[in-house]
């Protein structure tokens, strides 16, 4: 191990150290488990994560997750309920595959074009000001993770979010392209395209305000075909990156999503192959019929083919 790696280890256990004592419940049942907590200051926030590893050389790379809209990163290491138990099951099984897993957590600062709060989401949309999340993902990517990956590792660094997480996992993907080698959007739509108006009360949610408007529509992401249109004339700019290196991307979703419509990720994928990104043909979950809220969860169909398509592109 080198003399800068010790350093940079040491500092950050360190810190985790003073951090664990202001670790929530949930928190403490994952460290209870082997994963370990990191605390950091990042663009005036305080950002937490929790993260976990193979013995040894991580074989596979690493993967950081992003949680859905009104959860938390420790979702993933701990299953209080039932409906979070396949996000524990996907971590599990990224761990035995060789991967080392970094569940990073939103803050509650986000808000809307009128200044209303948000909620627990991610900085998801496109909005005049400096986004709150992207200089943390960047932190996790550009510093965190290398300083803690063993010598012998694959350098290969993937992600993964659900729903709001996995908006923003497309929005660190094309502004940051360079850093991630593959991405795997679960239940999301294209954070280029959309926006939210958060009114509280307008939804029976407490920790997530309001709803989503497809920009081309303007109608509800969660009502049937609302992100279906034959034009996009009000799609935010793309990043234009001078990069010859972008993630492979693959879409996850089931096709009786209640909460997100399917034509979102439909709408998604069009943009990724309009602006050159190398989409692998989507995982979904064909419609039975039963459209809903239980479909737009995380759920164990799309563990191994998405473990599958990350080591697929392991290096």
């Amino acid at each position: 191990m080198s003399a800068v790696r010790i350093i940079v280890v040491a500092v950050l256990l360190l810190v985790a150290g003073r951090a664990s004592a202001q670790a929530v419940f949930q928190e403490r049942q994952c460290m209870e488990r082997g994963w370990q907590r990191l605390a950091l200051g990042v663009a005036g926030y305080e950002r937490r994560l929790l993260w976990s590893a193979p013995t040894g050389p991580w074989r596979r790379g690493a993967i950081l997750v992003m949680h859905g809209g009104g959860g938390a990163h420790f979702q993933w290491c701990v299953a209080n309920a039932d409906i979070v138990a396949p996000q524990v099951r996907f971590t599990e099984a990224a761990l035995r595959a060789g991967f080392a897993v970094f569940l990073l957590d939103s803050t509650d600062k986000v808000a809307d074009l009128e200044g209303r709060p948000c909620g627990k989401v991610w900085d998801d949309e496109v909005r005049p000001r400096p986004n709150l999340d992207l200089p943390f993902i960047a932190e996790v990517a550009r510093s965190i993770v290398p300083g803690l990956r063993p010598a012998g590792s694959a350098p290969s660094l993937f992600v993964v979010g659900l729903s709001s997480g996995g908006f923003m996992t497309v929005r660190a993907a094309t502004e940051m392209p360079d850093l991630f080698t593959a991405v795997a959007p679960v239940s999301a739509g294209d954070p280029y395209g959309w926006h939210r108006l958060c009114i509280a009360g307008a939804t029976g949610r407490s920790n997530v305000h309001g709803y989503g408007l497809d920009n081309e529509t303007r109608k509800r992401i969660d009502a049937e075909e609302s992100c279906r249109a034959d034009a996009y004339p009000n799609e935010r700019p793309w990043p234009a990156r001078a990069t010859s290196s972008r993630p492979a991307v693959r879409r996850f979703l089931d096709r009786d999503d209640g909460i997100l419509d399917p034509s979102c990720s439909d709408k998604l994928g069009v943009q990724l192959r309009r602006h050159g990104y190398a989409e692998a043909p989507p995982f979904e979950i064909a419609a039975k019929g039963r459209r809903g809220y239980l479909p737009h969860l995380f759920q164990d169909a799309y563990i191994r083919p998405l473990l599958d398509f990350f080591a697929q592109h392991s290096r």
